[in-house]
């Protein structure tokens, strides 16, 4: 079968490997869309997932496809059933687990990260990771369910939007698209949205965004949530010192191991600011199905490119020069 397969840092190939061999409680898929991530991205650069990355291997861990073989264990699901794929895999015994926050587990793997994944024609996947897909959800929305889970674990990090709420959301790509409709969803006062490229502007204004921004000195801050979606240390800066007092602060945004941050303590004193992390999706892929099956969210529309695997590499190389606000692999 045909992969694309990370050699080492920065360097990319198409090759033909054998097709897995899958275990008895795995189910082998025919991969028909693969999304690309921010961090693959980093990993194509040398920086880790959301674990660490030992080339070669095949990235890919936001994809969709058929079921078209499966283990002698598998129970719950059947040849031909169409399913998105949860990476993550947790090891239940550390101590982080037992609490129930599997998401800081000490043992993570992930499909695409720490074994192989969807930018291939066919990849092996645990039956405890796969989610079947409604009929009302075709295959190339559904490799968009890993990434909007995520987005709904950010959700889930925030405490309340209320009626009288006013957010920021900083970075109107994909992300930040997905964030201003999840809580559009929760009708407050007002959603601006800070992004540097305005060609984007007109579709973020459409998905509900009351008003667009390109930098941060056109609009004042006095936030009570502010969202940010890009990793970068200017916009987390930005982020923060958006914040009005009593607000709420989610750094989403993936940002690289060396980024350090300037802010001032005491204004989180003064404030009394409430500054959020978010990691990976757990528990949130069931809702994200739920949400994409009644079409209370539009994500095709977000996808700006679309890509055969023999145009990963160069991609991934020169990312922001693309443009792109998703693309998504065709295999």
């Amino acid at each position: 079968m045909k992969a694309l397969v990370l050699t080492e840092k920065e360097k990319m190939s198409v090759q033909e490997v054998e097709q897995p061999t899958i275990h008895q409680d795995e189910v082998l898929v025919n991969v028909k869309y693969c999304g690309i991530c921010g961090t693959d991205v980093h990993i194509f650069h040398g920086e880790p997932g959301s674990a660490e990355v030992t080339p070669p291997i095949t990235l890919g861990h936001e994809f969709s496809g058929e079921v078209v073989a499966v283990g002698e264990e598998v129970t719950t699901i059947q040849v031909g059933d169409h399913v998105a794929v949860d990476p993550n895999s947790y090891c239940g015994k550390c101590d982080y687990c037992r609490q129930g926050r599997v998401q800081l587990c000490d043992n993570l793997s992930a499909i695409g990260v720490t074994r192989n994944g969807g930018m291939a024609e066919y990849c092996a996947v645990p039956e405890a990771n796969c989610l079947k897909l409604p009929n009302t959800i075709p295959l190339k929305a559904g490799a968009l369910v890993e990434p909007l889970s995520c987005v709904l674990h950010g959700f889930d990090q925030i405490k309340g939007i209320k009626p009288y709420s006013k957010v920021l959301i900083i970075g109107g790509g994909f992300i930040g698209s997905l964030f201003l409709q999840t809580v559009r969803l929760k009708n407050p006062y007002q959603i601006d949205v800070c992004e540097i490229d305005t060609k984007k502007h007109e579709q973020l204004l459409a998905l509900g965004a009351d008003q667009t921004y390109t930098n941060r000195n056109e609009f004042i801050g006095d936030y009570d949530l502010v969202i940010e979606c890009v990793g970068r240390k200017e916009t987390i800066e930005t982020a923060i010192g958006s914040a009005a007092k009593g607000a709420e602060v989610l750094l989403f945004g993936v940002p690289s191991p060396t980024t350090a941050i300037n802010i001032a303590a005491y204004d989180i004193f003064r404030k009394e600011l409430n500054i959020h992390g978010s990691f990976i999706n757990p528990f949130t892929l069931q809702d994200s199905v739920h949400l994409l099956g009644q079409e209370k969210l539009d994500v095709l529309s977000l996808i700006s490119h679309t890509l055969s695997l023999e145009e990963v590499p160069e991609v991934l190389a020169n990312y922001p020069r693309h443009g792109i606000t998703k693309a998504i692999i065709k295999i």
